[in-house]
């Protein structure tokens, strides 16, 4: 069983996030206050490993010197091209931690795809997660002037012109100067609110991918607002730690921001999905509090659990049905009548505890965006007790909007 967070008053989790200058703060002022703490979990060898708020930020610190060691100063530009993993998190901190700037990239990026944002963003350097990625993003490093620095999670066969220095042996190197780099992190953390902190580039409406400037302040603001709508609408009083599943790309602004840094302004924790075709078995594995997805998720699992009903027949097709003429119901704004309350009270020890079940019980939303929500979709999951808040938002906005409550 994962290890729950102490609670943190609503309040006190806005003004930590408006009082603080840039988004390491953010994260150290959490990793100080609570080292021992869960932070990051992902799945190695077929096993949840987790790495603490404490162990992060030594990470952070270690990389963070091992990047300025190697020539990446402040105001740098540093692609990130990896899957989503704990390490994606910790280097997206450590490019900021050294004064850099973090150019988030698609893993599914062509080689030109790449060679564009490297050459349009002036990267001086790439954090690749392996050799399978690497096969683009090397090729593209090559056809830049500035680029010629490369970090990678997995070893990687050397290549001329390209210095590769891989992960484990760089916080290797540093882990006799632990100590200073762990108390030179927060001195080095001077970013102001107002400076850039990524560039996230986007398609819009056509033509070759735009970036982004993001800065810290619009993403901590973003957050703090994200934040107010979750305590206001779950948390009438203390805000327990809760523990985020990410799925969706965090190359994306939508999971960078929403799935990322809000349970880190929290001070929650963040599961790593091992992927689609296993998302099902990781949800019921590590028992979300909150999941940021896309519609398009939504029309996949309510076609898989309206299948798994339609095959257990008879009652639980009799209670589906229920369950959609209640929740339509509502959602037309009409009252319920005393039998269909008394329905209603039956359908949550029956079927929407079941399903609730299959999404670990804990579930307390999932936060839709990036395209429009069937409003059939919502219904069925109101219906089966998956509460549904549908945001919109864009790139250049931090990216959350609005969002219903």
């Amino acid at each position: 069983m994962l290890p729950k967070l102490p609670p943190l008053r609503p309040a006190a989790i806005a003004a930590r996030i408006d009082a603080a200058p840039n988004l390491v703060t953010l994260f150290l002022d959490r990793a100080d206050e609570q080292p021992a703490a869960p932070m990051l979990v992902a799945k190695v060898g077929g096993d949840w490993r987790t790495i603490s708020w404490g162990e992060a930020r030594d990470i952070v610190a270690s990389l963070s010197a091992a990047l300025i060691a190697n020539g990446v100063g402040r105001g740098d530009r540093v692609v990130l091209v990896s899957e989503n993993r704990p390490e994606w998190c910790l280097a997206d901190l450590a490019v900021m931690a050294a004064g850099a700037i973090t150019v988030p990239a698609y893993t599914t990026n062509t080689e030109a795809d790449h060679t564009h944002i490297l050459t349009n963003s002036g990267a001086r350097a790439v954090v690749v997660s392996g050799a399978k990625l690497a096969k683009n993003v090397l090729p593209a490093a090559m056809a830049t002037d500035a680029c010629r620095t490369i970090v990678t999670l997995e070893p990687l066969q050397e290549v001329q012109g390209l210095a590769i220095h891989e992960w484990s042996k760089l916080l290797a190197a540093r882990a006799p100067m632990l100590d200073e780099d762990r108390a030179n992190l927060r001195a080095r953390a001077t970013m102001k609110r107002e400076d850039l902190a990524c560039i996230i580039y986007t398609s819009g409406t056509g033509g070759l991918p735009r970036g982004v400037r993001q800065h810290h302040g619009a993403i901590m603001r973003n957050i703090a607002g994200a934040i107010a709508v979750i305590e206001q609408d779950f948390f009438p009083g203390d805000v327990p730690g809760e523990l985020f599943l990410s799925f969706l790309p965090l190359s994306h602004s939508y999971e960078h921001t929403a799935g990322q840094y809000m349970p880190i302004g929290m001070g929650g924790q963040i599961a790593y999905a091992e992927g689609l075709e296993k998302l099902a078995s990781n949800i019921e594995e590590v028992r979300p509090t909150f999941m940021v997805v896309v519609p398009r998720l939504f029309e996949v699992l309510r076609m898989r659990i309206a299948k798994q009903i339609e095959k257990q027949g008879g009652l639980a097709i009799t209670l589906l049905n229920q369950a959609l003429g209640i929740a339509r119901k509502e959602a037309r704004g009409e009252k319920l009548s005393l039998a269909e309350k008394v329905i209603d009270q039956a359908l949550e020890r029956t079927i929407r505890k079941s399903i609730r079940a299959k999404f670990g019980g804990r579930l307390r939303a999932m936060v839709a965006g990036g395209a429009p929500l069937n409003p059939e979709v919502g219904i069925f999951f109101t219906a089966i007790g998956i509460p549904i808040l549908q945001g919109y938002g864009q790139t250049e906005a931090g990216p959350v909007i609005s969002c219903n409550r």
